[in-house]
Parts: C-alpha cells; sequence; structure tokens
C-alpha cells in the first residue's frame, strides 16, 4: 500500500513538472512570437522631430529605394543597417509616429524591412550615439540618405541649419560654404541637388 502511494505521488510530481515545463515553453514562444520593434521620435537641433528606434538612434531613408523596395544589399547593408522585423512580430508607433504609415517590405536577402511612409529604414554605423544624425544628407554608398518627419516629408536640410554642408571624400570630411547663388534651394533645403555638398 506504501509502495502504491509513493507511486502516486511520484507521477503526480513528475506530471506537475512536465505541465510547468510546457507552460514555460508556451510562454516563450509567445513572447517571441510577439516580439515588437518601436519606431518613435526624438527631437534633433535643425532638423526638429525625427524618427528614431526605441533605443533612440536616428533612422534614415535610401533615395535609390524609389519610395518602394529595399536596395541597400551586401557591402551597403553592412555600413546602413536595414531595420528588420523579427517573424511573427509587430511593428509599434510611439511619440506622434503614424502606425498608418508603419509597414514593413521584403528584403532580397531573406526577412522583412521597416517602412515608414513605403520608405524602409535604415540605422547608420557611422552615428557614434543615440540622437547622432552624422549620416544625414550623405551621398555615398550608391545614394543620398535623409532623415523623416513623423508625418512621413523627408527632411532634406543638414543638422543645425544652413550654411554648410559637409560631403564624403576617399579620407573623410570635407566642409564646403553653401549659397543659393545657383538656385539649387541650399538655404530652405528644397531645390533639386546640385552636387555641391550642400542639399
Amino acid at each position: 500500500m506504501r509502495l502504491k502511494t509513493l507511486f502516486v505521488v511520484s507521477s503526480v510530481a513528475a506530471l506537475a513538472l512536465l505541465v510547468t515545463a510546457v507552460a514555460l515553453a508556451a510562454e516563450g514562444k509567445s513572447k517571441h512570437s510577439t516580439a515588437s520593434v518601436k519606431i518613435t521620435t526624438r527631437s534633433v537641433s535643425g532638423l526638429g522631430k525625427i524618427l528614431v528606434n526605441s533605443q533612440g538612434r536616428t533612422l534614415y531613408m535610401f533615395v535609390p529605394d524609389k519610395h518602394k523596395s529595399v536596395t541597400c544589399h551586401g557591402q551597403c547593408a553592412k555600413i546602413w543597417p536595414p531595420v528588420f522585423l523579427p517573424a511573427g512580430g509587430k511593428i509599434v508607433a510611439a511619440g506622434g509616429v503614424k502606425q498608418a504609415l508603419l509597414s514593413s517590405d521584403k528584403d532580397s536577402t531573406g526577412g522583412r524591412v521597416v517602412t515608414y511612409n513605403h520608405w524602409p529604414l535604415y540605422l547608420y554605423l557611422g552615428d557614434p550615439k543615440a540622437g547622432a544624425v552624422s549620416g544625414q544628407a550623405l551621398n555615398v554608398n550608391g545614394g543620398l540618405w535623409y532623415v523623416m518627419s513623423p508625418t512621413g516629408a523627408i527632411i532634406k536640410k543638414k543638422p543645425g541649419g544652413g550654411g554648410t554642408g559637409t560631403t564624403a571624400t576617399g579620407t573623410g570630411t570635407q566642409t564646403t560654404a553653401c549659397s543659393d547663388d545657383d538656385g539649387d534651394g541650399d538655404e530652405s533645403a528644397g531645390g533639386p541637388d546640385d552636387g555641391d555638398g550642400c542639399i
């Protein structure tokens, strides 16, 4: 009788452990499948409110994506990492970001990249910390890179206002004076880019 009782108690304990293990595994799987990517905003001097990730790191759009698909791959993606959406994850808007403008686009290398107003979003390895905008208006890796506002508009001006622009060179950066003598809109962040290192 005592042996039978011991067997029943052992069986109940084993069953309880099994149920707990299954519950923990399901919880872990549930947490994994509901991973989210948060897109929020941050105010940056000279640029206003711009899109950033949950760590406050600046997000950029890439002009060659032409408002429709990811074109930064290979070496480009190592310098400008796309913001990938985990499988089964969701994108969450915060800080004035419009949920309706958030989506994702298939990346040819696999996975999905978060988009805003149809523009794929990227980080920049040249930004040393949250709030840095070193990639703003750079013409490198095949095209121009710009930050975006929460309305989905592309911000083309240089951080800190007009006056000077920075262009990437083979050995570093070069500062050039901006003027609007040629009518390209340097001073007002509008108009076509004439390649003078300003906008």
